[in-house]
C-alpha cells in the first residue's frame, strides 16, 4: 500500500503562530476590532478622522486586511484539492511559471512583490492548473517571510499530490528593503526548494532552464 504523505508544518518549524483566542473570531469581529484600533493609530499620527477623505479609512483598511491581503490566515480559505486521473500518462515535468506573488513582510507589514515558479512530475494524478496559483495565493496572503512561503507552497503540493517530485522558486522585491531602511530598489530575493527527482542535477537544470534561470 502506498504511504500517505502527511506533513506536519509545526514540526518543520514553518507553521504560523496564531493567538488561539483571536484566531477563533469571525471575520466580522476581526474587522470591527481592526477598525477600532486602526482609527487609534491614525489619530495618534495626528490625522483628522472628521475629514471626509479619512473618515472611512479605518473600516476600509480593516476589510482589506481580513478579506484580501491577509485572507490566507483563515483556514476556511484554503483551496480545495482538485486532482484528476493522469489519463495521458504524462510523466515529464509540468511547470507553472511567473505566478504572481503579492504578500506582506511580517516584520514591517509592507509588501513583498514577485513571482513564483512551481513544477512537479505527475504520477497517477494531475492537479488542476488554477489550483497551483491558488495555493501560492493562499500562503502569500498572510504576513510572511519568503523562506517560509517557499516551503509552505512545496509542502502543500507534496501532501496534495502524495509524492515528493516538486520544485518551487520564488523571486521577489521586499519593500521593507526598498522603501525604508537601506532603501535599495535594485536588489531581489530568490528562494528555492527542490524535492524528490528535482534533486537530480539534470532535472533541476531542465526546470531552471524552463524558467530562464540556467
Amino acid at each position: 500500500m502506498k504511504e500517505v504523505i502527511k506533513i506536519n508544518l509545526k514540526e518543520r518549524g514553518i507553521k504560523h503562530a496564531f493567538h488561539s483566542e483571536l484566531h477563533s473570531l469571525t471575520d466580522g469581529e476581526k474587522i470591527e476590532k481592526i477598525q477600532f484600533h486602526f482609527a487609534q493609530i491614525m489619530r495618534t499620527l495626528g490625522l483628522d478622522l472628521n475629514d471626509d477623505s479619512l473618515a472611512d479609512t479605518p473600516k476600509r483598511v480593516a476589510k482589506m486586511y481580513v478579506k484580501e491581503i491577509f485572507s490566507g490566515l483563515n483556514p476556511e480559505n484554503k483551496p480545495k484539492a482538485s486532482l484528476f486521473e493522469n489519463k495521458y500518462k504524462y510523466k515529464r515535468m509540468l511547470v507553472e511559471k511567473d505566478i504572481t506573488v503579492y504578500s506582506n513582510c511580517e516584520h514591517h507589514f509592507v509588501p513583498i512583490i514577485g513571482k513564483a515558479h512551481v513544477a512537479y512530475i505527475p504520477d497517477e494524478k494531475v492537479i488542476g492548473l488554477s489550483k497551483i496559483n491558488r495555493i501560492v495565493q493562499y500562503y502569500s496572503k498572510r504576513p510572511q517571510v519568503q523562506e517560509r512561503l517557499t516551503i509552505q507552497i512545496s509542502d502543500s503540493l507534496k501532501e496534495l499530490l502524495q509524492h515528493d517530485n516538486v520544485a518551487v522558486v520564488i523571486e521577489a522585491d521586499h519593500l521593507c528593503v526598498a522603501s525604508r531602511g537601506i532603501g535599495d530598489t535594485n536588489s531581489m530575493t530568490v528562494t528555492s526548494t527542490f524535492s524528490g527527482r528535482f534533486e537530480t542535477d539534470s532535472i533541476k537544470n531542465e526546470f531552471l532552464a524552463l524558467i530562464g534561470k540556467k
